[in-house]
């Protein structure tokens, strides 16, 4: 047989036994398949459903905006720390027993709108100073991220103590800090930048600080020195009080440790992180939309003030002696009437438009770069730094992830450095 007759010769292949097999006939080349039939990859389905199937998976698979909980924690976690080391000197006559808001005020105060403090349990300097370091503890917890589920309960209880003892001593940032000491312990907040992230495990010592907590609770509630605090059910909307909140939380911390020990791979379990998934992102909804409900009305009532149209309003606390920390630099400011006016209407313009910039990614990170920067300006000229710390903490949830990273990676690098030059002979 040769090429030219365009069949193939009968071929031979490997011998079988010694012996030679032959082909029992041409070899012919198979047919090309159609390329319509040759299968590929499955295309994802698309379509209002298949988008909301996969926004439950994302809702419910992970927790989103972990670093973005972090920092918030973080910063909250900083701001309340500074906050009772500076009022240290004088935590006696703000909180404790040298009040001119005195003990017996607070209490019918509290029996009229039912907000919820531990410092009327028993009175006195000895609990109240308890409870003062107490708070300066599960400050320092949270920021460092150590036990984060107990730290940021003992977090909200620390801050409600002390704000309800006498509120009216507190302004815009303590309000900011009351309402993300509530959020915050909804959340997944310590799953980076933690020292609970760093644990290889969950120890032992988890087990002994949930058991020494269930105790402790239990013996304030069933205390006739708790009072109404930790009552089951409430005579206002939403009719709970603030034992279902406290039992429930160290019930599915309880629950949370039992499975992972017994069951780390099985539904329960997963049924739990689903849960804990939604939670933490339904959480942090809620402190987006608070930071852009701050904004909002801050921005339209100052619209309707007449020395916010005229463009004077910054004038007049740049005048005052209680907001000015630094004399010198406020009547520098203040002297400059144009740079009083533009900032003036400049502020307003931000705030009214915040909420509109969310559909931009661009537009929302310049103007939330403007923002903190203005709230920093307003730490250092007015002396405000509660509210205006407390404030940036809660724009960072609206920081891009990319950013956080990169100045994590900055703030590493320059972390070794320093070890470098410390250890360098």
């Amino acid at each position: 047989m040769n090429e030219a007759s365009g069949v193939e010769p009968v071929g031979l292949v490997e011998p079988v036994d010694g012996v030679p097999r032959q082909l029992s006939g041409p070899v012919v080349p198979a047919a090309p398949v159609p390329a319509a039939q040759v299968p590929s990859a499955p295309v994802p389905p698309r379509g209002p459903v298949a988008a909301f199937g996969r926004a439950m998976e994302a809702f419910t698979g992970r927790a989103l905006g972990r670093h973005q909980a972090a920092v918030v924690r973080i910063g909250f976690g900083l701001v309340w720390l500074a906050y009772l080391l500076r009022e240290w000197p004088n935590r006696r006559v703000l909180y404790g027993d040298r009040s001119p808001w005195s003990m017996e005020l607070a209490r019918r105060l509290l029996a009229d709108d039912g907000a919820f403090t531990v410092l009327p349990w028993f009175g006195g300097r000895l609990w109240f100073e308890l409870v003062y370091h107490l708070a300066v503890l599960a400050a320092l917890a949270v920021l460092l991220g150590w036990r984060t589920r107990a730290s940021t309960v003992l977090f909200l209880v620390t801050v409600l103590s002390l704000q309800n003892r006498d509120v009216l001593l507190g302004d815009g940032g303590d309000n900011v800090v009351h309402l993300m000491a509530v959020y915050l312990v909804f959340t997944r907040c310590a799953e980076v930048w933690s020292l609970d992230a760093r644990r290889p495990g969950p120890g032992r010592s988890g087990v002994v600080l949930w058991a020494l907590l269930g105790a402790a609770l239990a013996a304030c509630q069933a205390g006739d020195f708790s009072g109404d605090s930790l009552t089951w059910t409430a005579p206002t909307f939403p009719y709970l009080g603030w034992a279902p909140l406290f039992w429930g939380l160290w019930a599915v911390a309880g629950l949370w440790w039992l499975l992972g020990r017994l069951r780390p791979e099985g539904e329960p379990r997963a049924v739990l992180d689903a849960l804990a998934n939604m939670v933490h992102n339904c959480a942090m909804l809620v402190i987006a939309a608070e930071v852009v409900l701050i904004y909002a009305t801050a921005g339209w009532y100052k619209v309707q003030g007449s020395r916010w149209q005229d463009g004077t309003a910054l004038y007049y606390p740049l005048h005052l002696h209680y907001f000015t920390p630094w004399p010198g630099l406020s009547g520098l400011v203040g002297s400059a009437l144009l740079p009083v006016f533009l900032i003036s209407y400049a502020t307003v313009i931000l705030q009214v438009a915040f909420p509109f910039t969310l559909v931009n990614r661009r537009v929302k990170n310049v103007l939330l770069v403007v923002m903190m920067a203005e709230h920093l300006g307003i730490a250092v000229v007015l002396g405000l730094p509660v509210f205006s710390l407390a404030m940036v903490a809660a724009d960072a949830v609206f920081l891009p992830t990319g950013a956080l990273l990169w100045a994590a990676a900055r703030l590493g690098r320059l972390g070794r450095l320093r070890r470098r030059l410390v250890r360098a002979p």
